[in-house]
């Protein structure tokens, strides 16, 4: 395959690590300015009487922080990468195969429990969105007035972080190239990060949270798509690593 290049394979891994991060954080950095302005404005619209507002803030929203579960699978992945630095070829194929299998149960099911989660979200946003005009006021104060411009600086270094860490494992390895799982994680996260912020800006403000918020449904599926691709991926690493180690009982 040949030569390895260490530096850039570590690179790479800060940087994925980098980009999860801040998608982490992404709760913490967006939204909590105050939307009391933009409520009673839209209030006017609808010309229903308000009376005096205070603690209405912009939602942080949650579809780049759910990012954050596709992109687990491109830390596993690279950490995997990293590890056989560590260990020798033999020992490590009897791990990966055993934690390759736990990493996808976790990640299917914490993936199952946050689609669970939007999903109620979402639907609560749609109902009172439609029950005009308390409930759409109710949806207003609570989610209306979505921080597109701090999401959209987020969403953007997180793809400049992720192009980074494609980058720097073709530098590392270019055959790399060659892994098809690996290319289509790649893309798959690439196009994910995009999508998001396509969604962000292909609606009014107002609406936002509700794409914002499909887009999160939309990232735990996928991430449940990739946590059954491990699980099903570690089983033959689990028997080959069965049959090596009963082989060497066998001879002792």
């Amino acid at each position: 395959m040949g030569e390895l290049r260490k530096p850039f394979l570590l690179l790479a891994m800060l940087a994925v690590v980098l980009a999860i991060a801040v998608e982490l954080g992404a709760g913490l950095l967006t939204g909590g300015g105050d939307a009391g302005a933009a409520l009673r404005d839209s209030a006017g619209a609808l010309d229903v009487e308000l009376g005096e507002v205070s603690g209405v803030t912009e939602p942080s929203g949650r579809g780049t922080s759910y990012l954050a579960l596709v992109d687990a699978v491109a830390v596993w992945t690279t950490g995997l990468f990293c590890l056989s630095l560590l260990l020798s070829e033999r020992v490590q194929g009897r791990v990966q195969g055993v934690a390759t299998l736990v990493f996808a149960i976790v990640l299917i099911l914490v993936s199952l429990v946050a689609l669970l989660v939007a999903f109620v979200e979402l639907s609560v946003m749609v109902s009172l969105f439609l029950a005009a005009p308390f409930g759409t006021l109710a949806y207003l104060a609570l989610w209306g007035f979505f921080p597109v411009g701090e999401a959209a600086l987020l969403l953007g270094l997180v793809l400049l972080l992720k192009l980074a860490w494609g980058g720097l494992l073709l530098a590392a390895q270019p055959r790399f190239a060659q892994n098809k799982g690996l290319v289509a994680l790649v893309l798959t996260t690439l196009l994910c990060t995009v999508v998001l912020e396509f969604l962000h800006r292909l609606v009014p403000v107002i609406l936002v949270s509700i794409l914002d918020d499909i887009g999160a449904l939309v990232f735990s599926v996928v991430a449940l798509v990739w946590g059954v691709v491990l699980l099903v991926g570690s089983i033959p690493a689990i028997v080959k690593a069965v049959r090596v180690t009963g082989a060497l009982a066998d001879r002792s």
